[in-house]
């Protein structure tokens, strides 16, 4: 009875690492689109800036005029430096930044920004000068 309880434990054991290392891959892959999105923000690139965000994000923005116009009249220069945290819960994520949090939902095609430029308010969910329904 002792080598099947074993057995077991290492299968669990392995299990849950396997699921550990899924979880960085997602937060890896999160963090590099916020970065991504700040570093085509900070060279001006709108087009590619509009290529990172979630569809519905993007439709929101182009209630004010073509994504590209209406990104740049943001002028979201917060998204910078290295991140300090990155949070994964299912196929949501949240980039944090020293000045600014990115959040991010998983897509077939990666991981897409649905808000950003976003403060922290206690008690109440940041505001967010890009955002989607």
């Amino acid at each position: 009875m002792r080598p099947i309880t074993a057995c077991l434990l290492m299968s669990a054991l392995c299990l849950g690492l396997a699921g550990c290392g899924s979880v960085e891959e997602r937060a890896s892959a999160a963090r590099s689109a916020a970065l991504g999105f700040g570093a085509a923000l900070r060279a001006s690139d709108e087009v590619r800036a509009c290529e990172a965000l979630a569809p519905a994000t993007r439709e929101e923005l182009e209630e004010d005029g073509p994504c590209p116009t209406a990104l740049a009249a943001l002028r979201l220069d917060t998204v910078a430096g290295e991140p300090l945290a990155t949070d994964v819960y299912g196929e949501q994520a949240r980039v944090v930044f020293a000045r600014d949090s990115v959040f991010l939902a998983s897509f077939p095609e990666g991981w897409k920004v649905t808000a950003a430029g976003c403060v922290p308010r206690p008690g109440r969910p940041a505001r967010c000068e890009v955002k989607g329904d």
